[in-house]
């Protein structure tokens, strides 16, 4: 062939439409078969309506490249591929529900994507537990999202409409976007459907605006007294780091940082920052903190000149910046120093750095290999650990993760660290943090049997280091972001002598002997507390049954109903709206109002009979005038309407308006 590799379009889909002599993917066998899944539970026919036409081919796109991209490990997510990913399924879902579709049902038909596709990808049969969650999961979380988002758009459109104008501001799409959630391709699509266009240079100009505030917010929160914001002077070297093998080391001052600008020397009891030339002390990346410790000088052993580090963190051109107070004697640029961290809290943070990658490969072993690092914060204290999956995690879960890095710490295995071409690193399977930037050459390090990673922080030498591990909390971050803490080493017997002391402090106030017999008498106690509640309930009701017998005796009548109102104290809620519920069913002509105060606060409860609110009456119209009286507001149905007491104190007043204002109805 005299011009070879020419692309015809003539692909595997294209040719399955000329093999089964159909005019379109979609009348493909397979293709079809997804749609008639949705065609059934739309309760639709295909070809019976070219609107409805549209929708179906849009969903049945959609789904199928959702189930694909699940089956990759992508998951939803507000940036990059997730973002796509979330595009797609929301607007799948935004056109069931123009189908009339108001439930969850992407995830059913996702299981017919499999089906028709599990014989060439095998994979997605493997992982369709995981691939109906995610969607099932990300359909529910839009469904909140839709209903209140489309019921905002409609109503600015209608009011545009009003004003003759056809273009959404981006300051509305934004708010949207950003309060509700509700995507911009979405106000965009609906905006259309009805004529209209979106100002989506608007749109973008509010989002850039706020990325700014939140940039300028981020840079407030970092500057310190000790001058981290000042530009370090032009021309310095980069700072050799030395403390993956060293703790100590004898350095040389190239520069001193004070007051937002270069100094040439630094007095006792003033805040700084020191450049050295080289350092032991690891500078604030990669989600672990910064190192603290000392620089001095000694002279005889003892401390002629100490600078208390409280942080370091790394500029912008591979400086260090020693941030700390000089608390004795003084420093001079071109001074050579000591430089020595805090070996204690750098072992702790090591054990918890270590954990965290143990952590991630147990999780991918128990959730999933969609997992992955979304985030992390490591210090001497505990590690924050953030990770892309759809739904929290069972305590099952939770226990069997904690117990799959426990066994890699029992194994006691080593844990080694590699620089080598990134190529090479993939190759090993080595996890990177999606979004970030690696050179040509990476530092990998190995954690036990499952874990290996891209990372340039410290860690220990061997998995026993660690000690034991314990997960304190799992918790959701943001949409498909969940976040789990732990401890590890000192810190857990720390945990496990508090949580002792907790027991034992408890044990002595319910006056058990063995703390183990504490499960024993705190159900006791819960009986024994509902027992009394429900008693205290029942006498409540008794003392407020005794006062509606008293109302009832001369209760004014207006055009044939009584109108009746009573105040009762300490009354929660539920039991004012029992106590209304009862007397609009054994009273077949009445309008009662009753006001629960409990101090400071309270509730006021309407109800109506049926000959009442056939007479006129509304109990939600009546609560919205006499909850006002008080500051408060309310509103309801016609039979029955709560409201909430601004004032307790003009209750009375309050009560004493209903029978004007019940007159204003039954005598309509």
């Amino acid at each position: 062939m005299k011009n070879k590799n020419i692309d015809t379009g003539m692909g595997l889909e294209r040719l399955a439409c000329v093999m089964q002599d159909v005019g379109n993917l979609f009348e493909v066998d397979t293709v079809q078969n997804i749609m008639k899944h949705i065609c059934k539970i739309a309760n639709l026919e295909y070809h019976a309506d070219e609107k409805s036409d549209v929708s179906l081919r849009v969903i049945t796109d959609h789904i199928r490249s959702t189930v694909f991209m699940v089956g990759d490990g992508i998951t939803p997510a507000n940036d990059g591929r997730g973002y796509v990913l979330k595009r797609l399924l929301r607007r799948a879902a935004r056109h069931g529900r123009l189908l009339g579709i108001t439930e969850p049902f992407l995830y059913q038909v996702a299981e017919t994507v499999i089906r028709e596709n599990e014989t060439a990808y095998p994979e997605l049969k493997e992982k369709q537990e995981l691939i109906t969650k995610i969607i099932q999961h990300e359909e529910e979380s839009f469904a909140r999202t839709i209903d209140r988002g489309t019921e905002l758009l409609i109503s600015a459109i209608n009011s545009l409409k009003a004003a003759k104008l056809n273009t959404i501001s981006g300051e509305t799409a934004f708010s949207l976007s950003d309060t509700y959630g509700f995507p911009i391709d979405l106000t965009a699509e609906m905006a259309a459907e009805q004529g209209m266009t979106v100002d989506e240079e608007g749109f973008r100009r509010c989002m850039e605006e706020q990325k700014q505030r939140a940039r300028a917010d981020r840079a407030s929160k970092v500057k310190t007294s000790w001058g981290g914001d000042a530009a370090v002077p032009k021309g310095l070297p980069k700072t050799e780091f030395i403390g993956y093998t060293e703790n100590t080391c004898e350095s040389k001052i190239l520069a001193i940082l004070a007051d937002g600008k270069a100094v040439g020397q630094l007095e006792a009891g003033q805040d700084g920052v020191l450049i050295l030339d080289r350092t032991p002390f690891y500078a604030e990346s990669g989600g672990q903190t910064g190192d603290t410790g000392e620089i001095g000088v000694l002279a005889e052993g003892e401390a002629e000149v100490t600078f208390a580090v409280a942080d370091t963190q790394k500029g912008g051109d591979g400086q260090y910046l020693h941030m700390g107070t000089l608390e004795l004697g003084t420093l001079r640029v071109g001074d050579t120093v000591t430089a020595a961290i805090d070996e204690k809290r750098r072992r702790a943070t090591m054990r918890n750095h270590t954990a965290a990658h143990l952590l991630q490969a147990a999780l991918r072993t128990v959730l999933g290999d969609h997992v992955h690092q979304a985030g992390q914060l490591v210090n001497a204290d505990r590690c924050r650990f953030d990770f892309s999956h759809f739904s929290g995690m069972t305590a099952e879960e939770l226990q069997k993760t904690e117990d799959l890095i426990n066994a890699e710490i029992m194994k006691a295995l080593p844990v080694t660290t590699q620089e080598m071409p990134i190529d090479e690193a993939k190759k090993l399977g080595a996890m990177a943090l999606f979004g970030e930037k690696y050179g040509d050459v990476v530092r990998v390090v190995t954690a036990g049997d499952q874990s290996v990673e891209f990372c340039g922080g410290t860690h220990v030498h061997n998995t026993a280091e660690i000690g034991l591990c314990r997960i304190l909390s799992e918790s959701s971050v943001a949409a498909g972001v969940r976040r789990i803490e732990l401890v590890t080493g000192e810190n857990v017997l720390k945990l496990l002598h508090e949580n002792e002391n907790i027991l034992r402090e408890t044990a002595r106030i319910l006056k058990v002997t063995n703390p183990s017999e504490l499960p024993e008498k705190a159900t006791a106690i819960v009986t024994e507390t509902r027992k009394l509640l429900r008693d205290i309930d029942a006498l409540a009701q008794q003392v407020a049954n005794s006062k509606m017998d008293d109302i009832f005796k001369d209760a004014p009548e207006i055009n044939g109903i009584k109108v009746v109102s009573a105040m009762l104290t300490d009354v929660k809620p539920d039991m004012l709206r029992s106590i209304g519920d009862q007397i609009r069913s054994e009273e077949e002509n009445v309008i009662a109002l009753l006001a629960g105060v409990n101090g400071d606060t309270g509730n006021f409860y309407c109800v109506c009979s049926k000959s009442a609110v056939a007479k006129g009456a509304h109990a939600g119209r009546i609560i919205q005038r006499i909850a006002p009286i008080t500051g408060g507001k309310g509103g309801g149905r016609p039979d029955s309407a709560m409201g909430g007491i601004g004032k307790t104190y003009m209750v009375d007043e309050a009560l004493g308006m209903l029978q004007s204002i019940a007159g204003e109805f039954l005598n309509a």
